[in-house]
């Protein structure tokens, strides 16, 4: 059974997000606070979760930081009453997989629930395929090294500190060189999904890898941007 975990202070949300879900078959459990939540992903990792951004205490914005820090890579939906496009942006460039502004239907949510978790399921045994079977992507331009068994990546021969779908986007990106891909196509592919997620998640996945390899060499431009359709690694 899929675990979801709700992370809201709020009891009446809290209860009428749990009573949808559970009907829906899924295993539930809530807390009120951004401490009680990493202490929840520390005991065991659930399948997907239930964030509010204005929690006492450690917000929501703090709380999914620290996850992706440590490179846990749940499906996160932010919940929050503020509708600022800077939030939204904040919570894509902290890792959040989609946003609901309150107040919401709890049918949608649990429809974009379901639709998360079934995607990460299938990236998961994707990934697990691909791992087995898939060679070494190329190397650009004899610059950049990806170990995918390891799921450790290399520029120059120094080794890149990548989050885990950092490290997917460019494994994915550097299996065809010189190839442009759209950000849609990039969504389906290394995130498994293009429904309910904001096309500039690529965005700032690209930006963040452009970091690091600058990072090693400041002059280095090997993830290259075609202006109107998408990204490319350079041949």
């Amino acid at each position: 059974m899929q675990r979801i975990l709700i992370v809201d202070d709020e009891p009446a949300i809290v209860a009428a997000i749990r009573e949808r879900l559970e009907r829906e078959g899924l295993a539930v459990q809530s807390v009120g606070s951004g401490e009680a939540a990493l202490a929840a992903v520390a005991e065991r990792l659930p399948d997907l979760l239930l964030l509010d951004v204005g929690l006492p205490g450690i917000d929501g914005f703090e709380v999914l930081r620290r996850l992706r820090e440590r490179g846990q890579e749940a499906p996160v939906i932010l919940l929050t009453a503020r509708g600022d496009e800077i939030d939204r942006v904040v919570g894509l460039e902290l890792g959040a997989d989609d946003y609901v502004v309150k107040p919401f239907s709890v049918r949608e949510l649990a429809a974009r629930a379901r639709a998360l978790l079934r995607r990460s399921a299938e990236v998961a045994a994707l990934r697990a395929r691909l791992a087995e079977t898939s060679p070494t992507p190329p190397a650009a331009a004899r610059r950049l090294e990806i170990d995918q068994p390891r799921r450790r990546a290399a520029f120059q021969g120094a080794a890149l500190d990548l989050r885990p779908r950092e490290f997917e986007l460019l494994a994915f990106l550097a299996r065809s060189p010189g190839q442009v891909f759209s950000r849609d196509a990039l969504l389906r592919h290394v995130w498994g999904q293009e429904d309910y997620l904001d096309a500039r998640t690529v965005d700032v996945h690209i930006r963040r890898l452009r970091a690091k390899i600058a990072e090693v060499n400041p002059e280095a431009d090997i993830i290259q941007t075609e202006w109107g359709v998408g990204y490319r690694l350079s041949e």
